[in-house]
C-alpha cells in the first residue's frame, strides 16, 4: 500500500531520472526467473545520488514513525536494502542490523548480522518487491528468534498479485514509497513514455509471467 500519493510520484520520478528504473518495451530484459520484461529496477543505484537517497532515507524514515512510531531496530534485507536501510536507522538514531538470504556456512554462521534480541520490535526495510518471497525469508528468519516484525516498508513494488497473497499468508504489513501504477502514471504524464509504449507496459501488467514482446 502507497501511503502518500505525492510522495509516490516523486520517488517514480527521481528513479526514472537516475535510471535506477530503466523502461524498454522494445527490447525487454530477461529476469533471473526466465520472465520477459519491459522494466528494470535497480534501487542500489540511488546510494550514488546523495540528494536522491536523502529524500528516499527521509520519506522512509518519516512513514516509519507514522506507521509504527519507534521501533527497536531496523532491519534491512540484503544484498539490495542493506544501504538504504542503515540509512533509514542513521535518520532514526536506531540499531541497525541485517539478514541474509540464508546462514553463513562459515564462522558464527549468522543469518542475522548484528545485535537483535528476543522481542525486541523492528521494521524491515526492502529496495524493491517483486514475488516478496525474498523478503518474507527475512520476515521468517527474525520470526524464528522471537523478534516482533511491525511491518515493511520498500522503495517500490511491481504489485504484482503474488505478492499480495504471500503477504497476506505472512500477515505482514507492506507499504511501499512508490508503486507500479505510480510509475506509469508518472512515466506518461511526463512523456518519458509514448503511447505506443504505454500500452506495451499496461499489457505486460496484466500478465508479467506468460508476457513476451511480439
Amino acid at each position: 500500500m502507497v501511503l502518500d500519493k505525492n510522495t509516490a510520484k516523486k520517488t517514480a520520478e527521481l528513479l526514472l531520472q537516475i535510471n535506477a528504473i530503466k523502461l524498454k518495451p522494445e527490447n525487454p530484459f530477461t529476469w533471473a526467473s526466465g520472465w520477459k520484461s519491459p522494466i528494470y529496477c535497480d534501487n542500489r543505484i540511488l546510494l550514488s545520488y546523495p540528494i536522491i537517497r536523502n529524500y528516499i532515507r527521509d520519506e522512509m524514515a518519516k512513514q516509519v514513525e507514522q506507521l509504527y512510531g519507534k521501533p527497536d531496530c531496523i532491519v534491512g534485507v540484503a544484498t539490495g536494502a542493506i544501504g538504504i536501510g542503515a540509512l533509514v536507522a542513521d535518520k532514526l538514531n536506531l540499531p541497525f542490523v541485517y539478514v541474509r538470504p540464508e546462514a553463513k556456512s562459515h564462522g558464527r554462521q549468522n543469518q542475522i548480522e548484528g545485535h537483535l534480541e528476543a522481542h525486541q520490535s523492528v521494521v524491515v526495510i526492502e529496495d524493491l518487491i517483486s514475488t516478496g518471497k525474498s523478503s518474507l525469508n527475512a520476515v521468517d528468519a527474525l520470526r524464528a528468534i522471537d523478534a516482533n516484525v511491525k511491518g515493511m516498508l520498500a522503495i517500490f513494488t511491481y504489485g504484482f498479485e503474488t505478492a499480495l497473497n504471500n503477504f497476506q499468508e505472512k500477515n505482514i504489513e507492506l507499504h511501499t514509497l512508490s508503486s507500479y501504477e505510480y510509475l506509469i502514471e508518472q512515466a506518461s504524464d511526463t512523456g518519458y513514455v509514448k503511447e505506443e509504449q504505454l500500452k506495451t507496459l499496461m499489457e505486460w501488467r496484466k500478465d508479467p509471467s506468460h508476457w513476451s514482446n511480439k
